[in-house]
């Protein structure tokens, strides 16, 4: 009997319990990002088959629409259409009901894998949640299979969030839109999107009135206010957060007062402050408040308000604390806005700036979100003690700059997974699950306008943060796979169910498309590749129109003649780079190659184009900027061109 002890427990010392239990027939634990909060093993696979279908056990719209939309989603990636019906199941379906469970958190769910799927949760949201991990699951079998066993799920936070700044960059809607489905894949569930913001005056003569600054919503209230190279109707402002509820994320739009306000100042110079600078507002003008009154009644007002969530964001940070009257002015207008937006039923939140501001004038706090940002501008203690609900966004940790030189170009995620929850705001650690810690969000600040960073770019520095967070988040401490291992698997899991903005081609290295001749104004099978790839063709060249395409998709352009200098380069975001080379009548190779950090151009082998992160000085030098040349490579459609292309490969590395 001793002997056979032993011999378990070395077995226990060397596999560990999970391998063990796969030893022993149980299925491990399953990799879904977020980790399961629960799993119980069993032997066995459900394999889905022809007869599959999803099945309610009620016909509550709610459940019926989140099962419609498995089931288009299920289509997408799999190209497998699953029947959505309601009423009795059989062995082989799917079953989504909704299960009264009081000691089931709101977001919480659990599946039960056997010879069925029953999915059970106590509200509609879980049921959601539990589509997310389904679809993880399927998507790393090439049965779809899924392993018998039990799961139960829900969050430590109710807020996992992203935020990104939209006014120093203009982000396209379908960025937006995508990254809806991106962060809802990985059951976060709070995009704030920052509306309004201005560049630094160092890079702009130190002229405020010629800084770059832009609002980019649709005005009615002030016209002319709205950005001239980017915004976004009110119409799609609303269809964007429509999209966002049936994912169930929660879009927290941020009009950024009273600092950081230049986009409004430049429009009415008069409300801007000539002591502290024009991308302050003046405080102690009347018609200051007058008009960011008018401002957000404009996007409040109605039935149906272009602002449809229950939570809005009216900034408050970094305004000046130089003076004893400025930090009472500043403190009575955080105060005034929180009411005035309370005044539309909606819930305000703000930066965290009431440190840095400590003044007597009382601030609400009841009910009020504050984002605890640095601690220096909001302590945490202080803040909670004074009945604030804080959201975690230490900048330290948790701010991307992207091409920038301070704060993080791309978060560590590594420490972020093994050391990080929403309970560590800087240096403060707070016990977990604090009833006064909302959750936790990751910010994208586009501080260096006109750097060239791409949204190809940004993509490539969020969704990692996106994935490693979602873990924090929803299973904070009880995290059980080694970082190394998490981060592999992670980079195996698709974006979302339909969306590639990272152009990934295949699974795997190597050729991963071909075309012997390329013909004009035709199509490919492929939007785009990716970074890490490399890109040849031929050319039998004939000189061609400023302008000419080789390649275009929604987000770049190859040129085989630019429009301005008739070279050979590419056009993305605003931003166009050529080599020095033009198309002439001749035969000769070319070989384009791409990463995250630069573009290189050979002509016949010869490399003739090392578009590498290059420096931008201004100031005589004093100041400057990283500038970025990546390029995700176009291969939607062929242009309208001349020359004979023939040969095209596609690489990726």
């Amino acid at each position: 009997m001793k002997i056979l002890i032993y011999r378990y427990l070395f077995i226990l010392a060397l596999f560990g319990m999970c391998g063990v239990l796969h030893l022993y027939g149980q299925n491990p634990k399953p990799f879904v990002v977020p980790e399961l909060r629960e799993w119980k093993g069993d032997k066995g696979e459900f394999t889905p088959s022809e007869r599959t279908r999803i099945v309610c056990s009620t016909k509550q719209p709610e459940l019926l629409r989140i099962a419609s939309l498995f089931s288009r989603e299920y289509k997408l990636m799999f190209g497998k259409e699953l029947a959505v019906v309601s009423g009795t199941f059989s062995e082989g379906d799917i079953v989504f009901c909704i299960r009264a469970d009081k000691r089931m958190p709101k977001e919480g769910y659990n599946i039960d894998i056997k010879r069925k799927v029953v999915v059970s949760a106590s509200e509609p949201i879980g049921v959601y949640w539990a589509t997310r991990s389904l679809l993880q699951m399927s998507e790393q079998s090439a049965s779809r299979s899924l392993p018998y066993g039990k799961i139960k799920d829900y969050p430590d936070y109710a807020v996992r969030g992203f935020m990104l700044d939209c006014g120093r960059k203009f982000i396209p809607l379908e960025f937006l839109r995508d990254y809806v489905k991106i962060m809802s894949y990985y059951k976060m569930n709070t995009f704030q999107i920052h509306l309004n913001d201005n560049a630094f005056p160092r890079f702009y003569g130190w002229d405020l009135m010629k800084t770059y600054s832009a609002f980019r919503l649709q005005s009615d209230t002030y016209p002319g206010l709205t950005a001239q190279d980017g915004s976004y109707s009110k119409q799609e402002f609303i269809d964007l957060q429509k999209l966002a509820e049936n994912h169930f994320v929660d879009i927290i739009p941020e009009i950024d007062v009273p600092a950081h306000s230049l986009a409004f100042t430049q429009y009415k110079p008069e409300i801007g402050s000539r002591e502290y600078g024009m991308d302050h507002l003046d405080l102690f003008k009347p018609e200051t408040y007058s008009f960011v009154e008018g401002l957000f009644k404009e996007y409040l007002e109605g039935d149906e308000p272009v602002f449809r969530g229950k939570r809005v964001h009216i900034g408050t940070d970094e305004y000046s604390n130089k003076h004893k009257a400025v930090v009472e002015k500043f403190r009575y207008f955080t105060d005034h806005f929180i009411k005035y937006v309370e005044g539309f039923g909606k819930q305000a939140c703000i930066w965290g700036a009431l440190t840095h501001a400590k003044g007597e004038t009382p601030v609400k706090s009841e009910n009020v979100v504050m984002h605890a940002w640095y601690n220096g501008y909001a302590d945490p203690v202080a803040m909670i003690r004074q009945g604030y609900q804080l959201v975690s966004v230490p900048d330290g940790l948790l701010y991307i700059v992207p091409g920038a030189r301070y704060y993080h170009d791309y978060l560590n995620t590594k420490q972020l997974y093994e050391t990080w929850t929403p309970a560590h705001i800087g240096k403060v650690v707070l016990r977990e699950k604090h009833p006064s810690v909302l959750g936790g969000m990751f910010a994208v600040w586009n501080d260096h306008a006109g750097n060239g960073i791409s949204t190809k770019d940004i993509h490539d520095r969020t969704l990692p943060a996106v994935q490693t967070l979602s873990a924090k988040m929803w299973t904070g401490t009880s995290v059980t796979l080694p970082y190394v291992a998490f981060d592999n698997k992670r980079k195996e899991l698709s974006e979302a169910p339909g969306v590639n903005q990272a152009g990934r081609i295949g699974r795997k290295a190597g050729l991963v498309y071909e075309q012997a001749v390329v013909k004009p104004n035709e199509g490919t099978p492929h939007r785009e590749v990716g970074y890490n790839y490399t890109v040849t063709f031929d050319i039998d060249g004939t000189v061609e129109a400023k302008g000419t395409e080789l390649f275009r998709s929604p987000s770049a352009v190859f040129y085989l003649s630019d429009p301005i200098t008739g070279l050979m380069g590419f056009a993305r975001d605003g931003y166009l780079n050529t080599i020095h080379y033009s198309v002439k009548n001749e035969k000769v190779r070319v070989k384009v190659e791409g990463d995250s950090k630069s573009t290189r151009f050979y002509i016949n082998d010869k490399l003739v184009g090392n578009m590498d992160i290059a420096r931008k000085y201004f100031n005589a030098g004093k100041d400057s900027m990283n500038y970025v040349r990546t390029l995700v490579f176009p291969l939607e459609r062929s242009g309208d061109f001349k020359s004979k292309i023939s040969n095209l490969k596609v690489f990726s590395n």
